[in-house]
């Protein structure tokens, strides 16, 4: 990989164990509003869309946190929300995502996303919440909705994020 941004990560410091608390609607995880607020990037803008989330080729590999990075912040956090399951089907989740312009490593944007409601354990991480997330996206790419209204939505509630903004579920 070389010296990209990558490089740059360091683990960052969780909530205290036990002070997160999921949420539930409509049968599924939604994080603990004061220990994830959500963060976004500075580096992507409403004007720099073309240049970053929506550019050809992609845009999340080149800025995605090393797994020895987010390997130990997944444990911590795990114990900031009690998560007690298969790490393997918890997803280390950035409540805004990468392609929206959700910050990469921030801990106010990463929490551990218990699997959907009537997930098989041991089959790996599944959940709703990432097709969400990339019709989102397009919507934002194609100028359906502005960046900061797909950021606002996903945090408020990724369940009625599409249908809070006239997206098709």
């Amino acid at each position: 990989m070389g010296a990209g941004p990558q490089s740059t990560y360091t683990v960052q410091a969780q909530p205290p164990a036990g002070s997160c608390h999921y949420r539930m609607e409509k049968g599924e995880p939604l994080q603990d509003l004061k220990c994830t607020p959500g963060a976004t990037s500075p580096a992507v803008t409403q004007a720099n869309l073309a240049q970053t989330i929506c550019r050809k080729g992609g845009y999340t590999k080149n800025i995605r946190p090393p797994e020895a990075v987010t390997g130990k912040e997944k444990r911590l956090n795990a114990a900031s929300y009690g998560y007690t399951g298969t790490m393997g089907d918890a997803e280390y989740d950035h409540l805004i995502s990468l392609q929206l312009g959700g910050d990469p490593n921030d801990a106010r944007n990463l929490w551990v996303e218990p699997a959907d409601p009537g997930h098989k354990p041991g089959s790996g991480v599944n959940n709703l919440k990432d097709p969400v997330e990339t019709k989102l996206h397009t919507a934002v790419c194609s100028g359906k909705v502005t960046l900061k209204a797909a950021q606002n939505a996903i945090v408020t509630d990724w369940t009625t994020a599409l249908s809070k903004l006239g997206l098709a579920a």
